[in-house]
């Protein structure tokens, strides 16, 4: 292909991904998904090499690029299967991420030519606690665990499916069956643009769009200086009494690879902070994207070159049963902070200080413990984004793995018992210096009836970090009733109280200006 044929390629079949969202956006039920948007899709090779994604979730799109190949490996896939998972230990990231897998063929008994696929967040995933995000310290306390089953095959929905997804009558939720309807277009699309040219031009242009974004990744290699570079940091607390969890990063840069090495992290903990090696890819697989130019196709030709390095039974690469439900959320937040920490010592001008480091993780509601009946919500809050070397860091947006939208308040407000009174930027909460860190946010909520809350939230006890000398973020803070909540905690609330979230602003770059006065 000459490069307008291979852009053209590249566009059309990141179409059909978007596409495939706004199908989903649109026919889910929760706000989680219609609202935050909560989402991503994406399209695989046959061999399970991602060649094209929509701007979605960060955190979801690495971390399935990563652990696709194993999934649909050693399974014989017919026209009209779906497969459906979870388990974050054969594929997923935590639980209330559910993903659902449909392969593509031309023709009935033609090969397989590919899979589309998409993962949404569910607030509710069978977990005793309400919002299945628990203060945890084992996978089976998170909620439903989901191995690789298929949910439709050769078309048929499967009643052993719906049974595990604990659903009533012959047909799936609203939400399950939007990310169905949203893979069915996928295939569809796929099809479609099959049916215009060859299957050797698609193969072809897979290739070439997989070995142009390698070279991308090359050039931006081999821009910077080879080397070995350290950076380490510090999780505030798992929620089970260990503090200061530490995490460590030896990034090694060769002429034409980059090793990120994360072996020297702390070893899995006793609360949910861990993560699958998956999630700790998508964090890697960000950063590095953010170093390269302008908007490169997102396939798995741009993270050839990418190698990491874990131990199994650390917090980066926890074994089973470890507990994963705020991995996947906050430490893989904090990874983040930890690679671009270390990349600023290879480009002291072109990254930014810390961002906020937490997601803000905020799950409530009740269950009836006579009739059964239960409300669920979940939302994650903005905050700060670091200063950088040119600019000021932008304030209140959601930062980095997260990429979601706020539940707008008259939604909330729609959906559940809770009533939102203040909702505005936490003014003066970026760090202090030459270019500022982004303000974080102030978000009070009223319960209107009595309800089960917990929060995951990271940054309370360590701040968001300067670079270059500039002033550190303030740290977050949440309270109830006006008496400060840890970091990290499940309790039952009453009719009228009321929660305050102040979420952490980010850290500036650069010693602040001072201004001189004549005398």
């Amino acid at each position: 292909m000459n490069p307008i044929e291979l852009k053209l390629f590249s566009s059309r079949v990141s179409a059909i991904c978007d596409e495939m969202g706004t199908v989903l956006r649109r026919t889910a039920f929760s706000p989680n998904i219609k609202d935050r948007l909560d989402f991503s899709c994406a399209l695989f090779s046959s061999n399970g090499k991602l060649f094209a994604q929509a701007a979605h979730i960060p955190v979801h799109l690495g971390s399935m690029a990563f652990a696709m190949e194993s999934i649909i490996e050693n399974r014989q896939w017919a026209s009209g299967d779906m497969l459906v998972l979870n388990d974050p230990y054969l594929g997923g990231t935590h639980l209330p991420d559910v993903t659902l897998i449909a392969p593509v063929f031309v023709e009935q008994g033609a090969s397989l030519l590919g899979f589309v696929a998409n993962r949404a967040h569910h607030a509710n995933i069978g977990c005793d606690t309400p919002g299945s995000m628990p203060i945890s310290s084992s996978l089976e306390e998170e909620g439903l665990i989901i191995p690789p089953t298929l949910l439709f095959k050769s078309g048929q929905l499967q009643q052993e499916a719906l049974a595990l997804l604990q659903m009533q009558g012959d047909s799936l939720n609203g939400d399950f069956a939007a990310q169905a309807g949203a893979n069915t277009l996928g295939v569809q699309r796929l099809q479609s643009l099959l049916a215009k040219m060859s299957i050797s031009d698609y193969d072809q242009g897979m290739k070439e769009l997989n070995d142009y974004a390698d070279r991308i990744t090359a050039n931006t290699i081999a821009e910077l200086q080879v080397g070995e570079y350290s950076f380490t940091d510090y999780l505030d607390d798992d929620g089970c009494g260990q503090l200061s969890i530490r995490l460590a990063l030896t990034l090694r840069i060769g002429p034409d690879h980059l090793e990120l090495d994360f072996r020297d992290s702390s070893k899995q903990v006793a609360g949910n902070l861990n993560c699958p090696e998956s999630v700790v890819a998508a964090a890697a697989f960000y950063c590095v994207r953010c170093l390269l130019p302008g908007d490169p196709p997102a396939c798995e030709g741009l993270f050839r070159r990418i190698h990491l390095r874990t131990k199994a039974g650390s917090i980066v690469n926890a074994n089973r049963p470890a507990a994963v439900a705020a991995g996947n959320v906050e430490t893989s937040s904090r990874l983040v902070d930890l690679v671009f920490g270390a990349l600023a010592k290879v480009l002291p001008d072109r990254i930014p200080a810390a961002s906020q480091g937490t997601m803000n993780n905020v799950a409530m509601g009740h269950i009836d413990d006579e009739t059964g009946e239960r409300w669920d919500y979940y939302e994650t809050l903005a905050g700060g984004i670091g200063g950088g070397p040119t600019t000021s860091g932008r304030d209140a947006v959601h930062s980095h793995m997260t990429n979601t939208l706020n539940t707008p308040v008259e939604s909330l407000e729609m959906h559940y018992p809770l009533r939102v009174h203040r909702y505005a930027v936490r003014r003066g909460s970026g760090g202090k210096g030459k270019h500022h860190g982004g303000a974080g946010i102030v978000r009070e909520y009223e319960f209107l009836d009595e309800a089960q809350l917990t929060l995951l939230s990271e940054r309370r006890l360590l701040s968001p970090w300067g670079l270059n000398e500039g002033g550190a973020g303030m740290k977050g803070r949440n309270s109830l009733n006006g008496e400060t909540l840890p970091g990290k905690c499940s309790i039952v609330v009453k009719k009228g109280d009321r929660l305050l979230i102040e979420t952490p602003g980010g850290g500036s770059w650069g010693e602040p200006t001072l201004l001189k006065f004549p005398i």
